[in-house]
C-alpha cells in the first residue's frame, strides 16, 4: 500500500539512505508454471507434467521473451514437473544461455521463502528468471510491488527492483513493469 501517496519503489527509496542508480537496479522475471495435467490421478501433485495447452504455452511465453529482449543471466526453477518442464520449454524457446538452477524451496514455498530465495541469488547476475507455482507467485508480486496481479499458468511478471544485491530485496522495493498473460497475447484459434 502506498505510503503518503508514493509508489512502493518510491518508499523503498525513501526509507533506505540514498537514491539508486537505474545502473543497480535487478529485474526480477516471475513465471508461474504452465498448465499441468489431472488426468493421472497415481502422481502426486508435484510429479505432475504439462497438459496439451501447457506444452504450447510455455515455448509461447519463452518466444515472447526473446521477442521483447527479456533475457535472464539465470534462471531458478521449482523442481516440480510442471515447473521443470515450463522452465526448460521456456529456454529452449527463447535460446537462453544460463541453464536451469532448480531449487526445493521453491516448490509451495511461502512469500517469505520465496524473498529468502531472491535474497540468496548471486550479485553477479542482474536479471533472473523465478519459475514458480501459485499463490506464492501472486504474492511475491504483492509483497515486492504493493499490486494485485492475478497470475494465471504461463503468465510472466516483470519486477523492476531498486536493490544494489539481491539480499537488499524487501517489500515494496519492486516496481511491477508489467504482466504477460498467454491468454491476452496468443493467437485465437
Amino acid at each position: 500500500m502506498p505510503f503518503d501517496g508514493r509508489t512502493p519503489g518510491q518508499v523503498c527509496r525513501f526509507l533506505r539512505s540514498g537514491v539508486k542508480s537505474p545502473s543497480k537496479m535487478k529485474t526480477l522475471y516471475i513465471l508461474r508454471h504452465a498448465k499441468s495435467s489431472w488426468d493421472d490421478h497415481s502422481l502426486t501433485d508435484r510429479e505432475r507434467p504439462l497438459n496439451a495447452r501447457g506444452l504450447r504455452t510455455a515455448p509461447f511465453i519463452g518466444s515472447l521473451m526473446k521477442e521483447r529482449d527479456l533475457m535472464p543471466d539465470a534462471i531458478v526453477s521449482s523442481p516440480a514437473v510442471r515447473a521443470k518442464q515450463t522452465a526448460e520449454l521456456v529456454r529452449e524457446a527463447a535460446g537462453f544461455e544460463p541453464e536451469i538452477t532448480f531449487n526445493e524451496r521453491i516448490y509451495e514455498a511461502s512469500v517469505g521463502t520465496l524473498a529468502a530465495v531472491i535474497a540468496d541469488l548471486d550479485n553477479e547476475v542482474d536479471r533472473v528468471l523465478l519459475v514458480g507455482h501459485n499463490p506464492g507467485a501472486e504474492g511475491l508480486i504483492y509483497f515486492l510491488t504493493g499490486e494485485i496481479a492475478p497470475m494465471p499458468t504461463a503468465a510472466l511478471a516483470v519486477i523492476d527492483l531498486d536493490i544494489e544485491t539481491w539480499a537488499d530485496t524487501d517489500g515494496g522495493c519492486g516496481t511491477l513493469r508489467h504482466v504477460i498473460r498467454p491468454k491476452d497475447e496468443m493467437p485465437a484459434k
